[in-house]
């Protein structure tokens, strides 16, 4: 094991209620009776917006109507009860919400821009100038806008099970040997430098070599959670993780 850098006590656990299934949240978020129904909904929309958001651009619309849009759809997601279709349909959310928004931008865009000229009601608030900023670093535009959403959702999923991961070392005082060892996460094992690893961190080789195989299993253990979050049949755990790993490896 690695010695331990001493590090400030970790900031409050977040409400555990948000780290459970994507599907729960969808549940809860369904429920307008619950008091945590629009907490729920945002926690959707910071999850999930710049993949739809990227979406959007990609069909060629301005910065400032994909904004409108994105914002506009996870509020009608709630309002008009969409999520209601969400049981019925069930399967992969990531599907779910780009069918939802297709039909969203086929038949509401009209909608969107007159409630907007007569005020509307508040739309689910986005970071408009960290998701342009990101838009315009994506790859090429003769990447499709289907192509490009399900690039976007699995980083997005990457980026989810990265987080989980860091908040659990951070809660065992570990951030800092968390930082030194992510890099190696996704590299080949033949790659991996133990003895520059064991002297950053003023440890023995061995102890190197059994800190990043944890890491590397648990990152395993966590990306696969996941992706479970985001499919409601246990089924389709195995198809999506393939399918999100093939996307990864493309980029």
């Amino acid at each position: 094991m690695l010695n331990r850098t001493p590090e400030p006590e970790p900031p409050d656990k977040p409400n555990r209620q948000f780290l459970t299934t994507r599907w729960t949240v969808v549940l809860t978020a369904r429920d307008k009776a619950s008091p945590a129904s629009q907490a729920a909904m945002q926690t959707l929309c910071s999850a999930y917006w710049y993949p739809l958001y990227a979406y959007t651009r990609r069909l060629g619309y301005s910065s400032h109507d994909a904004e409108d849009l994105t914002q506009e759809f996870f509020a009608r997601l709630l309002e008009k009860d969409w999520l209601d279709f969400v049981q019925r349909e069930r399967g992969r959310f990531r599907t779910f919400l780009v069918v939802a928004l297709k039909r969203f931008l086929a038949n509401e865009w009209d909608k969107v821009r007159a409630a907007k000229r007569g005020g509307g009601h508040a739309p689910v608030a986005l970071d408009a100038e960290s998701a342009e900023e990101r838009y315009l670093a994506e790859p090429a535009s003769t990447l499709a806008a289907d192509h490009l959403y399900d690039r976007r959702w699995a980083m997005t999923l990457l980026e989810d099970a990265l987080g989980r991961l860091r908040a659990e070392y951070t809660s065992e005082r570990r951030g800092a040997e968390f930082d030194r060892l992510k890099q190696y996460l996704t590299a080949d094992r033949g790659s991996i430098p133990y003895a520059e690893i064991a002297a950053a961190g003023a440890t023995t080789e061995g102890a190197a070599r059994v800190a990043v195989h944890r890491l590397r299993k648990r990152f395993r253990d966590v990306f696969r959670a996941a992706i479970a979050d985001t499919v409601s049949d246990p089924a389709d755990l195995d198809g999506e993780i393939r399918y999100v790993a093939e996307v990864l490896s493309q980029m």
